[in-house]
């Protein structure tokens, strides 16, 4: 992480192709000055844990191709994020693949990596299996994979934590949280031994009072903070009067829906990172001329990007499983089934989406067909019908 990654912008479009480049650069020719400008990744404080990381990092739960991996980290995208369970382990596998190829890169990428075993001695061995795929001796970071309940995180994990450390296997401890999340936040920031977290945050739940209690409270206790899932639930779908006003302002402006959304994610000064899946060049290159782009977003992009949200909020979930869950007693995963049908719906990936339906046995996914949600969709912040849905990915994917 010490390399300076300077990319002018005709570098920019010489490496990325011609055709490519058409593609991409047309969208933001409005950004074409500060382009010129502004010619290399920035890095911001990554928390109080003495590491800078880039403002955007490479999500590896798809398909990882050498020559893409090679690609951002020439564009300056060293951050690298990874998990034991993607891609039944091939992510890691193919990142392992790259370092042994270039392992001079070793020292300049930010490798995170992550553990869905909630046991100790499973935490240890999915660890052990990460660093063999990924041809490393350590992690940058560990994370604990989607924690739902600060009480997940005990004095036991601080012991493993500490331990790992101290053998040089990882350099930072924490987790990521796809529900319950400012409530996780704002546990963690209390207990002053987490070092990082990732969490959903998006042109949605940014402007929410939990989520900026959330965030100012890790970025107090100097937690480094990653957003995921910052498109807020994929491109723009609904064909309303606030959703054509918007995308006709921002491609004026040189900006496309995506892009302005990972803008809006980037005012935040306390969100040290943007993880995205950019599964192919085209995306990759949109992302990192975003992250390149000087140009602010207008009061007027903001405003309009907040009326869209309120107007389309039922077609997001949240993850406030906390409220749904809870009146269900437990008996239907509702947040994971809504995070999973918008892996399908919004972002196309199926297989994602496949595997968690799969690891419903026959029995528990017709108690969950047959549960009565009314109760649920009236508490519902989000006004989202709860069991449509539901029934409609277990159709999808359980027929």
């Amino acid at each position: 992480m010490t390399k300076r990654h300077i990319l002018s912008r005709r570098a920019f479009l010489k490496k990325a192709g011609a055709a490519t480049a058409a593609s991409l650069v047309n969208p933001f020719q409005a950004g074409a000055a500060s382009l010129e400008q502004v010619d290399e990744m920035p890095t911001r404080p990554f928390g109080r844990t003495g590491v800078r990381v880039p403002i955007l990092s490479f999500g590896g739960s798809l398909n990882l191709p050498s020559l893409m991996l090679r690609q951002a980290f020439k564009w300056g995208v060293t951050y690298w994020d990874t998990a034991h369970s993607y891609m039944g382990g091939n992510s890691e596998k193919l990142i392992g693949k790259y370092l042994k190829k270039f392992p001079q890169d070793r020292r300049q990428i930010f490798l995170v990596t992550k553990s869905h075993a909630w046991t100790l001695d499973g935490m240890s061995d999915e660890l052990e299996q990460s660093l063999q795929r990924l041809n490393t001796d350590y992690v940058d970071l560990f994370f604990v994979h989607s924690v739902g309940d600060i009480a997940e995180l005990n004095d036991a994990k601080r012991a493993w934590a500490e331990k790992k450390k101290a053998e040089g296997k990882i350099r930072l401890f924490g987790f990521s949280t796809h529900r319950n999340m400012e409530a996780c936040m704002l546990g963690a920031a209390k207990l002053g031994w987490i070092d990082a977290i990732m969490m959903s945050y998006n042109f949605r739940l940014m402007h929410r009072d939990e989520m900026k209690r959330a965030v100012a409270a890790c970025a107090e206790a100097g937690i480094g903070l990653t957003a995921m899932k910052t498109q807020g639930g994929g491109s723009l779908k609904t064909g309303t009067r606030t959703e054509e006003e918007m995308v006709d302002r921002l491609l004026q402006k040189g900006f496309t829906d995506a892009q302005a959304k990972l803008k809006m994610v980037w005012e935040n000064p306390n969100i040290a990172s943007i993880c995205s899946e950019m599964p192919n060049m085209s995306i990759l290159m949109a992302n990192v001329a975003a992250a390149l782009n000087r140009t602010p977003l207008t009061s007027g992009d903001r405003r309009r990007l907040r009326r869209y949200a309120h107007e389309t909020r039922s077609d997001y979930c949240r993850g406030c499983t906390r409220i749904c869950e809870a009146a269900l007693n437990g008996r239907a995963p509702v947040g994971d089934i809504m995070r999973h049908l918008m892996y399908w719906r919004s972002y196309g990936e199926r297989h994602r989406a496949q595997a968690f339906f799969d690891r419903l046995p026959p029995g528990r996914r017709i108690e969950i067909a047959a549960l009565d949600y009314e109760v649920v969709e009236r508490l519902c912040p989000q006004q989202i019908a709860i069991g449509q849905l539901v029934r409609q990915a277990l159709n999808e994917f359980c027929a």
